[in-house]
């Protein structure tokens, strides 16, 4: 057997072994999609709830007030909440996800603003580590499997934030660059304006239902603001991680078709250089051949 062949042998062997693994890739990714949609749809029906109970609130009682509901136009600083990924092998997630937050970052300077970044996952962090970037917070270990507690610590820290001056380091307003899960092909980079809230104070033609509130409403809303917050961050997260299990299973599956044709084309190429081997052993044969045949005429 040639060097060439052994070469081309080897290369196939180590090109079946990486499709082995990104198929599994690939099927894992399948799975954990579907448990990524469920629970997508679990935390819908609270989220529906509590912004109808908040939107109901706000609307029955025009003028009412609150620090998560008011402008801040003194404070300068623009928090930036970015959700990226723990994990690689995700095609374009995370850098759709970062274009799209320096693009609203430099909107914000161009406005005026002092973005600040809030980094959720490991390889948004290690981007702004690189680039020597100052992070106000960081989080990880929530990309794959989200959990409310996390959620929680987010939108806690934020609306501290929020609440503070600019002097105390706080922000004056939050956005979000998340990506939201539209199907198996299809995830969309979205950027949302947490802070201060916007809510209508028309309904549109749809009946809210009167609450009573007690003590107040107005302590109702101290309470219904933060969690109100807290699931919309819990939300997105599951956006995000829907997102990142259908952009890992498109890459693996990329990947996997990839390795594939790899493997015909080394396949063929090592049938071409069995062959050419195979012609010039049947060359030699016959050249030797022919010389014993002359060598033996020439003594007779």
């Amino acid at each position: 057997m040639g060097a060439q062949l052994r070469l081309l042998r080897r290369k196939i062997r180590s090109v079946k072994s990486t499709a082995k693994i990104t198929r599994a890739q690939e099927m894992i990714a399948t799975s954990r999609i579907v448990k990524a949609q469920q629970a997508v749809e679990a935390s819908k029906p609270y989220a529906d709830q509590i912004t109808r109970a908040l939107t109901a609130l706000i609307s029955h009682r025009v003028g009412i007030d609150h620090p998560l509901l008011r402008e801040q136009p003194e404070d300068r600083r623009s928090a930036v909440l970015i959700i990226t990924s723990d994990r690689g092998f995700c095609g374009a997630y995370n850098a759709n996800v970062i274009r799209e937050a320096e693009a609203l970052i430099a909107r914000l300077r161009e406005r005026g603003r002092e973005p600040v970044p809030y980094v959720i996952g490991n390889k948004g962090i290690a981007w702004y580590r690189f680039r020597n970037r100052e992070l106000a917070a960081q989080w990880n270990g929530m990309s794959d499997r989200p959990d409310f507690a996390g959620a929680e610590r987010v939108g806690r820290r934020l609306t501290e934030d929020f609440l503070k001056t600019d002097a105390e380091g706080g922000v004056g307003e939050i956005h979000v660059v998340y990506t939201e899960f539209v199907s198996m092909l299809t995830q969309q980079v979205r950027v949302l304006r947490l802070l201060p809230l916007e809510i209508e104070e028309t309904t549109s033609g749809q009946v809210l239902p009167a609450y009573e509130f007690e003590p107040s409403a107005e302590a109702a809303l101290d309470l219904l603001l933060p969690n109100y917050v807290e699931s919309r961050i819990f939300h997105m997260l599951l956006q995000s991680a829907a997102s990142f299990h259908a952009s890992v299973r498109r890459a693996m599956k990329s990947a996997t078709d990839n390795a594939n044709e790899l493997i015909e084309v080394y396949t063929r190429m090592a049938n071409q250089a069995r062959q050419a081997e195979i012609t010039q052993e049947i060359s030699e044969i016959v050249g030797g051949a022919e010389a014993l045949a002359e060598s033996s005429a020439g003594s007779e």
